[in-house]
């Protein structure tokens, strides 16, 4: 089943979707967590960012999504550019209208809220009619069957890999262009994270929709990605085609080792 988007602007043919340039970021006015990072991100793509724990991937997907600013971070200097329009300093909630969600790691859900209480909070800032909400709601079950099975059940009650499905499929129901999805397979079993890279590829395939993926686990990140960045100590280490990346034999000397 097609997932449906609202109509969107197109995206000027010189622009990508996502164009990020130099920026640093620093918390508390005092701490360094990116030095100088650009990427790009283009209509359709997924883009895997790579790197350690505390390489500064989560701080670039937070200064993308506008919520830097919750962790006392700021941008500092650099630019963010979304569809060629600067959105730097632009509200979360404003930048998720115009097309950029963003799934913070740790699968956060509302626990006490049911599977399809949380789904249907998704759908909040949109404000389809009923009619159209249960037809997206029912796209959602149809890309995740598990959460179809559990749409009664508590959020807080169902597996962590049912959570993240949650989590994602509500991130969907904003109908966005480009999705900020941050470390999709911690804690997770291979079997779950894999189906879980299976439904990326299916919706970046059929529907368009772009991904940057912040991930540890380069060797299956780069499996289901068109490009990558490799970010060490807050810069861009290395980037370039990921299948490309992938087939070098140095990729542990910039730092991915045992996520290889």
């Amino acid at each position: 089943m097609t997932f449906q988007h609202e109509p969107t602007a197109s995206v000027p043919a010189d622009h990508g979707l996502l164009d990020v340039s130099g920026i640093e970021v620093v918390y508390g006015g005092a701490i360094l967590a990116v030095a100088d990072v650009s990427l790009t991100v283009g209509p359709g793509e997924i883009v895997a960012l790579l790197g350690a724990n505390g390489a500064g991937k989560s701080t670039v997907l937070k200064a993308i999504s506008g919520l830097a600013a919750a962790d006392r971070a700021t941008v500092r200097r650099g630019h963010v550019r979304f569809g060629g329009e600067d959105i730097l300093g632009t509200a979360a909630n404003h930048l998720t209208k115009r097309g950029i969600v963003h799934v913070l790691e740790g699968r956060h859900v509302f626990p006490h809220l049911t599977v399809e209480e949380n789904l249907l909070s998704g759908a909040f800032l949109r404000k389809p009619g009923r009619r159209e909400l249960l037809r997206q709601v029912d796209d959602i079950y149809a890309w995740f069957p598990r959460l179809k099975d559990k749409r009664r059940t508590l959020a807080g009650l169902t597996s962590g890999g049912e959570q993240q499905m949650l989590a994602i499929g509500r991130a969907l129901l904003t109908q966005p262009r480009l999705v900020l999805l941050d470390e999709p397979s911690m804690g997770l079993a291979p079997r779950i994270v894999q189906e879980i890279f299976q439904i990326i590829v299916r919706l970046n395939r059929e529907n368009g929709v772009a991904f940057l993926l912040a991930e540890q686990n380069a060797a299956l990140s780069l499996a289901h990605a068109d490009r990558a960045y490799i970010l060490e100590s807050g810069r861009v280490a290395l980037s370039g085609d990921a299948a490309a990346m992938a087939a070098r034999d140095d990729l542990h000397r910039i730092y991915l080792g045992d996520a290889l």
